[in-house]
């Protein structure tokens, strides 16, 4: 038997809501929310060792059952009302439960060297595709959640969450609270997180103050993978040695380990997929807006609250230029992220109508580290792995791998090789 062929039984799928009744109303979503690239089911998954006596499915089932109670509009369903704008019809209805066993252990999941990262080949396993749950976002469950016990009494969490209503720190406040509630803390009875969503709305009318060039398009489109090619997830680690190597390089420009891998990765990767030097590239930030000065967003806030400031450049530029010019463009698209842009971006996506994010020659990165994912305990303690479970082309998450950073990538496969070599190559030589 091998960790992707062993098998799971599950039970017949159950709602789970609110322990108790919770206020029946309509709740619109920001138009940051709102945005067509949101409208996807992002899957999270979490492992745990063995530890005490009791039942992780029965504890976790009715931590969920009381964390619904003040985060509410979860156990909603999304409706579409004028011009496509996204509202929770608060419902009450619950989300997706799943009970499951399966035939492995842990020490069969793990990895040789024992770091537990992305691509995990047998997701679809501990995730079932419950029908009516997939792939459409909108009158249907906001969440599918599949608690597997393993042989060595070992467990894993796989959640699949509505992108539209929460961002990776939003998703993870809900499942902290999951958990506090499972450990039995008296803070996790709280009254509701703060919904707000309106201060992440445009501006009447809109008025955007930035070019936005994260939603420029290029034409004619540099050629893209398509869904029918074949790409490829593999994980990379930046020990903090690693980090430091990278960091000594840059001795004259000062950079947090942040910059100094997104700049290292962003060379790799152009480097990698052979793109022309004439030919634009982009680097997007996926950037937190909480605790932004003038935005006012409130301590809870779970909606979606990030905006995607751009670096642009030549790929030529961009490899010739090197690690300290490319450091000091991630610095800089990191600057902009104000109150204001903020506001334009929410502008921008209303009067153009939700445009699509450009994808020529774009690489987007998202830290997701400090989220709160890998200290996510119901009782198990801290997971062996736990954060996001896939990422697409273009996207690259930032993930907390043990002491190390985790780095999510997806390339073509030839691409894949030749950015290994380029990784291994600017690690060595420089």
């Amino acid at each position: 038997m091998t960790a992707a062929t062993f098998a799971v039984r599950r039970r017949k799928p159950e709602l789970i809501g609110p322990s108790i009744p919770t206020p029946r109303e309509t709740k619109r979503l920001s138009d940051i929310d709102d945005q067509d690239a949101l409208r996807v089911q992002v899957p999270f998954v979490f492992f745990y060792h063995a530890g005490g006596d009791d039942d992780p499915v029965h504890v976790i089932r009715r931590a969920i059952a009381a964390a619904l109670v003040p985060y509410y509009p979860l156990a909603g369903r999304l409706r579409e009302i004028d011009d496509r704008k996204l509202v929770v019809d608060c419902t009450g209805e619950g989300i997706l439960f799943v009970e499951a066993d399966a035939d492995v252990r842990m020490d069969e999941l793990e990895e040789e060297d024992d770091v537990m990262a992305p691509p995990f080949p047998y997701l679809e396993q501990l995730l079932f595709d419950v029908e009516g749950s997939a792939p459409g976002v909108v009158n249907s469950p906001l969440m599918l959640v599949q608690v597997t016990r393993l042989l060595c009494g070992g467990f894993v969490l796989a959640v699949r969450i509505n992108h539209a209503m929460c961002d990776a720190i939003g998703f993870a406040q809900f499942l902290l609270a999951v958990a506090d509630i499972a450990r039995g803390l008296p803070a996790a009875v709280a009254p509701p997180p703060p919904w707000q969503r309106e201060l992440l709305d445009a501006r009447i009318p809109p008025a955007p103050s930035f070019p936005h060039r994260e939603f420029d398009a290029v034409s004619p489109p540099p050629p893209t993978p398509t869904p029918c090619d074949v790409i490829v997830t593999r994980t990379f680690t930046f020990a903090p040695t690693d980090i430091a190597k990278i960091k000594n390089r840059l001795r004259e420009t000062p950079a947090t380990a942040f910059e100094a891998v997104t700049a290292f990765l962003w060379r790799a990767r152009t480097a990698a997929l052979e793109i022309a030097g004439d030919e634009t590239v982009r680097l997007v930030i996926i950037a937190n807006v909480r605790g932004v000065a003038g935005l006012n967003l409130p301590a809870g806030y779970y909606g979606n609250a990030c905006v995607s400031p751009t670096a642009i450049t030549t790929a030529g530029e961009l490899l010739h230029l090197g690690e300290a010019a490319a450091v000091e463009m991630v610095k800089e698209a990191k600057k902009s992220v104000t109150a204001e842009y903020a506001r334009s971006t929410a502008d921008v996506l209303v009067s153009r109508g939700r445009p699509m994010m450009a994808t020529a020659n774009v690489f987007a990165v998202s830290d997701q580290r400090h989220a709160g994912f890998d200290r996510l305990d119901f009782g198990w303690g801290s997971p062996v792995y736990g954060g996001a479970a896939e990422t697409v082309f273009g996207l690259s998450l930032l993930v907390a791998v043990k002491d190390a950073v985790g780095v999510m990538v997806s390339l073509p496969p030839p691409a894949m090789e030749r950015f290994a070599s380029e990784m291994e190559t600017m690690m060595i030589n420089k």
